[in-house]
């Protein structure tokens, strides 16, 4: 292309030296979503982390039992750390919530029918739907009441002999409003026992501690009556990508007798950095001081404009207020008070294609740099990113 020897070597080594680098890396979120799908949903806290670096370090104890030399379960690590979190009988982990629900169904309702009210069949993201999900379980959809009101007469008028479960789903990344009505999981309980069917619970996103946000955990669920709750790792319990299954002994042995588990399951990493995430909880204050996205969730508006401040003072600009969210469809009607250091809209594409690259916001001519899901010691990295991509625009005139 009539290119000087030099730029083509140049060239060269740039490409060089992007095939080397991970596709997969870390940034820096600067958006304000706390649990963001696209950047890798809730970072680890440093003991899930180090449980993970250990377990990818060498041989593990994965299927392997010491007590008695013989195999072990994979499934038997976090049997005992979720039970006396949740009170559960028992738990079960796979690779993410919709394969939790996916395997719930075909374990216990292939072939026959699953209740589940018509304000609840939502999609899940990613084109992912509840119907699809049962579909695919080989269970049979068997919608009641109506998009925006559901009885539990509603229910019981639909159960009959081909009738193997109730699906409750939880609103986690939407909310109806308006005149609106859905039985309570109590009374759902009471009616699924009373026809000897076991209730599933689709929690969702499933935080393990009270949050300010009126989000249910698996303990409530379950207090309530049902009979298995699935809910994810990575969202609102701050963990690794996993679907946990918690619930009544007999049915969690049944999903893990069944041949879609082994095509499910959690791998050693996983697991790793979920047993440690899980460990925390024991202590609850502890879970939250340790545990990023509880922290991060926690935090008080005065705290984050004190970095957006800091921020202010490396790189310049202004402090703007602005509205933070939950993210990861999870806590949908939640906005959380934050601050971001506006700084010239023409850094955000620089500012993504450096290194870390900071993703940020573009709105009303301003690059907005969020900072409730900064870290302190990642101000530092912004301010250096910053000034690398003032330099590479030109200056205007």
């Amino acid at each position: 292309d009539g290119a000087e020897p030099g730029d083509i070597a140049a060239r060269a080594l740039e490409e060089l030296a992007a095939a080397d680098r991970p596709s997969l890396r870390r940034v820096i979120n600067a958006t304000g979503v706390i649990v963001h799908t696209n950047l890798g949903r809730a970072p680890l806290a440093e003991r899930a982390i180090g449980q993970a670096i250990e377990a990818a370090a060498g041989y593990s104890t994965l299927e392997y039992d010491v007590a008695t030399g013989a195999r072990g379960s994979r499934q038997s690590h976090l049997v005992d750390v979720l039970s006396r979190l949740t009170g559960a009988e028992s738990a079960l982990v796979v690779n993410n919530n919709a394969a939790a629900i996916m395997l719930a169904l075909a374990a216990l309702a292939e072939g026959r029918d699953v209740l589940v009210s018509r304000g609840e069949l939502v999609e899940i993201g990613d084109g992912f739907r509840i119907p699809d999900v049962l579909a695919r379980s080989g269970a049979r959809l068997r919608e009641v009441g109506t998009t925006n009101r559901t009885h539990l007469a509603d229910y019981e008028r639909a159960i009959g002999p081909e009738t193997a479960a109730i699906l409750r789903v939880h609103q986690s990344n939407f909310r109806v409003v308006g005149f609106t009505g859905l039985p309570s999981l109590r009374d759902l309980g009471g009616l699924a026992r009373a026809s000897a069917i076991p209730l599933i619970d689709d929690l969702g996103s499933g935080a393990l501690v009270a949050l300010a946000h009126d989000e249910p955990t698996p303990q409530q669920s379950l207090a309530a009556g049902a009979s298995l709750v699935c809910f994810s790792g990575d969202k609102l319990l701050g963990g690794p990508q996993a679907g946990i299954v918690v619930g009544e002994a007999a049915l969690v042995e049944r999903l893990r007798r069944h041949p879609l588990q082994r095509a499910l399951r959690a791998d050693k990493l996983t697991l790793a950095a979920l047993e440690g995430t899980l460990q925390l909880y024991l202590d609850p204050e502890r879970a939250r001081r340790e545990i990023p996205v509880l922290r991060m969730l926690a935090e008080d508006a005065p705290a984050v404009r004190a970095r957006a401040e800091r921020l202010l003072a490396l790189v310049g600009g202004a402090v703007e207020e602005t509205v933070a969210r939950v993210g990861g469809g999870a806590l949908p009607l939640a906005e959380l008070p934050s601050f971001a250091c506006a700084v010239e809209e023409e850094l955000a594409d620089v500012l993504r294609a450096g290194e870390p690259p900071v993703i940020a916001l573009r709105r009303d001519g301003r690059t907005l740099l969020d900072v409730r899901a900064v870290t302190d010691a990642e101000v530092e990295e912004i301010s250096a990113a910053v000034g690398a991509a003032r330099a590479a625009v030109p200056s205007p005139g």
